[in-house]
């Protein structure tokens, strides 16, 4: 068995602390989010407006050509950049703004791993310093070299998820198997409350109630993660502060409305935690 996870508590967040924000939209910070697919489109705007809602100053999307269009009018807060076809490489425009931000997510509402493959190499050419890989981006990194990546990896994976990287099911030690996970892939692990860290440190918070269990509500914890990251948290905070924030979220919306309610109606929520906290 392995040592405990540390115990996430509002006491341990405090103590740690927020970022300060500064005076300014780029002073807190820059995420672009790639994604999305015509079956999935709206999964790119959940986790945008999420990084927002957690305090970084700028988000921006990049999306297939098809669904750019209607992306713009639906968030206005976002730019919008088309990603490439096929293995072409990203345009200047998007090219500057990858190296220009403090954290990219790439994953929520892609739908075919060969596009998110292609996607996810044109992304790693760029000189980005923070990547945080969701939904279908964690079923392709298996046959992506991690040399490719950047030094700060965070990977947001769900239970089934979990299990595809670790080539197993999960066992009664959580905290080891998504552990043995950081260190496959060099990366800070969150899964349903558990954080690991390569270096071997865990922590375990109350992943929050069924309400969760809702479609799209893992675009928001992803976006939430890739917000705190692009505050200038290091990786392993930013996944704990993202999952608490999300998992704090649901349940004040289960106690206030009942189970029923949709990813969407967290995003104000996560501001009112993260106030609170």
């Amino acid at each position: 068995m392995s040592p405990a996870p540390e115990e996430v508590t509002l006491a341990l967040l405090r103590e740690w602390g927020l970022p300060d924000p500064g005076g300014s939209k780029k002073s807190r910070g820059q995420v672009v989010v790639v994604g999305g697919s015509p079956r999935s489109p709206g999964a790119v705007l959940l986790s945008a407006e999420a990084t927002l809602r957690v305090g970084a100053g700028r988000t921006a999307l990049a999306v297939p050509a098809e669904i750019a269009p209607s992306l713009g009018p639906a968030m206005p807060e976002a730019g919008i950049h088309v990603l490439p076809a096929g293995s072409a490489p990203v345009d200047e425009a998007l090219r500057a703004t990858l190296e220009s931000v403090d954290a990219v997510l790439l994953g929520p509402g892609f739908d075919d791993p060969d596009a998110t493959r292609a996607a996810l190499h044109a992304i790693a050419e760029a000189d980005i310093d923070r990547l945080v890989l969701d939904a279908f981006a964690l079923g392709i990194l298996g046959s992506v070299d991690r040399g490719i990546l950047p030094a700060e990896l965070l990977l947001n994976a769900n239970e089934e998820e979990a299990a595809l990287l670790l080539e197993r099911d999960l066992g009664d030690d959580r905290a080891a198997d998504i552990l043995e996970i950081a260190e496959r892939y060099e990366a800070v692990v969150h899964c349903f409350g558990t954080v690991a860290h390569p270096d071997g440190r865990t922590w375990q918070a109350q992943p929050g109630g069924s309400g969760l269990g809702t479609a799209s509500s893992g675009d928001v914890l992803s976006g939430a993660i890739a917000g705190f990251a692009a505050l200038g948290m290091e990786p392993e905070r930013a996944a704990v502060w993202g999952g608490w924030t999300h998992a704090r979220a649901g349940d004040r919306l289960t106690d206030r409305v009942g189970i029923g309610f949709l990813a969407r109606d967290l995003l104000p929520e996560l501001t009112a935690v993260v106030h609170e906290a």
